[in-house]
């Protein structure tokens, strides 16, 4: 009475519920763990179900690969999602078809167990089968990887080479020729607050302008260390070795902007080796190769000028940021001995001509490098004033760009 199930059957229930003897035989083994797997199953199901977001929060859980905005990017993609699907399936049947046999021929449902252990036909299947799906898996991925190592019939070309820790981008047809290194404001906020940098280290000084449409064969190798140029939304990633060039190709579909890093541990600043471009349309790109045309004419006309203290000091400082701060530290201090301080150091405060020397020519074996062509005339007399007039240094020497080219 009262709901409660009496007699044999319900006693028997109870016994099985609580995994006690019934009618004095024991509960078979495998049925509490099946009745126990499922039971913590479910409530594992319904504790995920809870933690997911709902609506449009769910859109900031990104798992997959991003689609991208070129031919390799969305090969890639497809390809990724093709084999995806094909071992979802795979995996369907072989785990059904395990699952469904432990449960329906298990002991406690009065099975007994089967005494062969071979059978050719089953392992004959079970090896054609698998080569079948690698072939027809190998088809498609053979013709995307075709595609994705044809750099012939470029619209143009660029050589990328990376240093530690910049990168220098030759646009060949075009006469450009530049340095990109890590945006000013990203490697202030290294020091105050990264959270003020939307891109936080993920913003250049200088941006790689290509224009959408055109077929770029881009050309890598290194100065230095192994490197790794990557922009996830090209579907790019190719090593950079020193006395090496590696290649690969683009085609933009998409104006936009588009950020990536250098991919292969390269040295202490590693994570600072970001990488932008920046696709425009054809008109722009064309303007854009104009205006930097203008910018170095403009720059070898200031070369050949003498500059007032504060011009150097202030663009001194600048270039310092951008180009010595990684070693050297801010601050002047280095990281001895590897990375000797500039703050009294013998260089910045002996003789000017070994000064010039060392940061024109870099000292070779180690971590200092040569400067002569990463600046140009201006940018090497401001840098130099900088080191001896700043950073706990006061030496009182100005540098002027015609010393610079006469020490070149």
């Amino acid at each position: 009475m009262g709901g409660k199930q009496s007699g044999p059957g319900g006693a028997a229930e109870a016994g099985r519920r609580e995994g006690q003897p019934v009618n004095g035989e024991p509960m078979a083994l495998d049925d509490r763990l099946c009745r126990g797997w499922v039971h913590r199953a479910s409530r594992a199901a319904a504790s995920l179900a809870a933690l997911l977001p709902l609506g449009a929060a769910h859109a900031a859980w990104e798992l997959n690969m991003p689609r991208g905005v070129t031919l390799i990017s969305r090969e890639a993609y497809d390809q990724h999602m093709l084999m995806l699907w094909w071992c979802v399936g795979i995996g369907v049947v072989v785990f059904g078809a395990m699952f469904y046999s432990m449960i329906r021929h298990r002991r406690a449902a009065g099975h007994a167990a089967a005494n062969f252990h071979h059978n050719t036909f089953a392992e004959i299947v079970w090896t054609v089968i698998p080569v079948i799906i690698l072939v027809l898996m190998a088809i498609p991925a053979t013709r995307a990887l075709i595609v994705m190592e044809d750099t012939s019939e470029a619209d143009m070309t660029i050589k990328v080479t990376g240093h530690q820790w910049k990168w220098r981008y030759e646009y060949l047809e075009d006469g450009v020729d530049f340095f990109s290194n890590l945006a000013p404001e990203s490697r202030e906020a290294i020091y105050t607050d990264a959270y003020s940098r939307e891109h936080y280290l993920l913003e250049v000084d200088k941006e790689v302008v290509l224009p959408v449409g055109q077929k770029v064969r881009i050309l890598l190798t290194a100065d230095d260390v192994i490197h790794a140029w990557w922009v996830p939304a090209l579907g790019m990633k190719k090593d950079a070795i020193p006395g090496f060039i590696n290649e690969l190709w683009t085609r933009i579909d998409a104006p936009g902007v588009y950020r990536g890093q250098c991919a292969e541990l390269c040295g202490k600043d590693h994570g600072y080796m970001p990488i932008v471009v920046r696709a425009v349309p054809s008109e722009e790109y064309a303007a854009w190769v104009g205006e930097h045309h203008a910018a170095q004419a403009e720059a070898a006309q200031a070369a050949l000028r003498d500059w007032t203290p504060d011009e150097l000091m202030a663009r001194g400082e600048e270039i310092y940021i951008t180009a010595c701060a990684a070693c050297h530290q801010q601050n002047g201090q280095g990281l001895p001995p590897a990375f000797p301080a500039i703050t009294g150091s013998p260089i910045a405060t002996g003789p000017l001509d070994a000064h010039l020397d060392r940061v024109m020519n870099g000292k070779p074996g180690t971590a200092m490098a040569a400067f002569a062509e990463q600046l140009n005339d201006s940018d090497l007399a401001a840098v130099i004033t900088f080191q001896r007039n700043a950073l706990g240094n006061d030496l009182g020497d100005i540098v002027q760009p015609a010393d610079i080219r006469a020490a070149r």
